[in-house]
């Protein structure tokens, strides 16, 4: 039975804490719109879209108003559209970025993911075609999210499309100002039923249409830590754990209710703590309530471990179907406790690389110097798809050289995106060992049939 001070609790959780459900992302496939012609492809594309989506929003919309639940987007992602769109006769898939965003305007949603490519051992066609197409689709639309995914543990790491991603993430942020590279992720081991953006898209191993949520509360255990100051760690974990637990139960609640309104099959919950730049919604907070004077400090690795598998073991006691990435995000300019600690010296991008090892994803949302040369991000997304192989982990990079803009100026993108301080680079140059290109072999301990 739900008692009297659980139902406060929660109430309390929403209006004082920052708890939302941060998305309902519906996955649609569009691996039946391909045509040779391209206006036959992109009528296919929006036609599947607001047909299945129609009602996402407004659904979306009546399970907020009628359980009081804040749920803050409303997003669709695809099949990476170099795999449904390749046997179009077309050099230039910006026309189905173009459709995509059509699409997404109509129904009503923020975001649509899926303008990507999978090239973790090489490139075919319609991948080559897609990567070539990213900075003007980027250019040329509003909502449309991008993703290429480089390298896994099984593949080993292609560094040719590393090397070729350097480029295009400088190609973008020259044609956008900047602005497109937050649209962009490169990823290692990317998942298939990721509900948040930029790095969303629906798996060729995901149904017809699916129903995925992800829900965030770095308020929540922020609020819950402060209730045991100066205790043990493994008490902090634990309260933890029954912090996700809690907040993992109501996704489920929210998902299953869309999925039951929608006709559409449910998928996963993912619980991300996945911060804002408003105040009392930073993962960075919760850190420092373990005892760091700053995020960034010595400790900050260890304390991030401590977070990340506390969150994933609540989430799944209190769901069967937890997926997606689900652990703690540290993207800069997004989480006030980042930018606060990036501006101030006291957290670089090197200590950002070593936290990546035992969080949900990888280098984000950090603002690059616009002068960074393209092998330089190639190189940095070299070092996080390793750590990502290596480490049998998704790992991800998501940066962005501002052009104009140099170390400590800051660069305001706008809503949920944030600000941040442009961050120091390492000026010595990788150029020799990316223009090597070929493959970093998979790992040893891929080899595990």
């Amino acid at each position: 039975m739900i008692t009297t001070s659980e139902i406060l609790e929660t109430i309390d959780m929403i209006s004082q804490q920052h708890l939302d459900i941060r998305t309902i992302t519906m996955g649609i496939s569009l691996r039946d719109c391909g045509h040779p012609e391209v206006r036959v492809c992109c009528d296919r594309i929006y036609d599947k879209i607001t047909g299945a989506a129609r009602d996402l929003v407004r659904i979306g919309e009546d399970i907020e108003r009628e359980f009081g639940i804040p749920i803050v987007n409303k997003r669709v992602s695809v099949t990476p559209i170099a795999i449904a769109c390749e046997s179009c006769e077309t050099e230039d898939y910006v026309p189905f970025a173009e459709a995509m965003d059509r699409a997404a305007r109509e129904i009503g949603v923020n975001f649509i993911g899926g303008f990507s490519a999978l090239v973790q051992k090489g490139f075919t066609v319609g991948d080559e075609r897609l990567l070539r197409s990213i900075p003007e689709a980027l250019r040329a639309t509003e909502r449309v999210c991008s993703s290429v995914n480089v390298g896994s543990t099984r593949a080993g790491i292609n560094m040719d499309a590393v090397a070729l991603m350097g480029k295009i993430v400088k190609r973008t942020a020259d044609l956008t100002g900047g602005q497109g590279c937050a649209k962009l992720v490169i990823f290692c081991n990317a998942v298939e039923d990721n509900p948040f953006m930029a790095g969303a898209f629906h798996g060729v191993g995901e149904p017809e249409c699916v129903i995925n949520v992800g829900v965030s509360g770095p308020g929540v255990v922020h609020n819950a830590l402060k209730r045991c100051a100066g205790r043990p760690l493994n008490e902090a974990a634990e309260i933890i754990k029954k912090t996700a637990f809690r907040v993992t139960r109501m996704g489920e609640l929210v998902a299953q209710e869309a999925s039951a309104r929608l006709g559409v099959p449910f998928g996963i919950v993912d619980l991300s703590l996945a911060p804002t730049p408003a105040v009392g919604d930073s993962v960075a907070d919760i850190l420092e309530e373990l005892g760091l004077e700053s995020v960034g400090a010595p400790g900050t690795t260890a304390a991030l471990a401590l977070l990340n598998d506390a969150v994933k073991k609540g989430g799944v006691m209190a769901s069967s179907n937890v997926g997606g990435l689900s652990g703690a995000f540290i993207p800069v300019s997004e989480d006030a406790g980042m930018i606060r600690a990036a501006a101030a010296g006291k957290l670089t991008i090197e200590k950002l690389e070593a936290m990546t090892c035992v969080c949900s994803v990888g280098l984000d949302m950090i603002a690059l110097p616009g002068d960074t040369s393209a092998e330089t991000v190639s190189a940095i997304i070299a070092d996080e798809a390793a750590i990502g192989m290596i480490n049998q982990k998704t790992t991800a990079v998501r940066v962005i050289p501002v052009p104009g803009k140099t170390v400590g100026d800051f660069v305001d993108f706008g809503g949920l995106l944030g600000r941040a301080p442009v961050m120091a680079v390492n000026p010595a140059s990788p150029a020799a060992f990316i223009e090597r290109g070929g493959r970093i072999p998979a790992p040893l301990n891929s080899l595990k049939n």
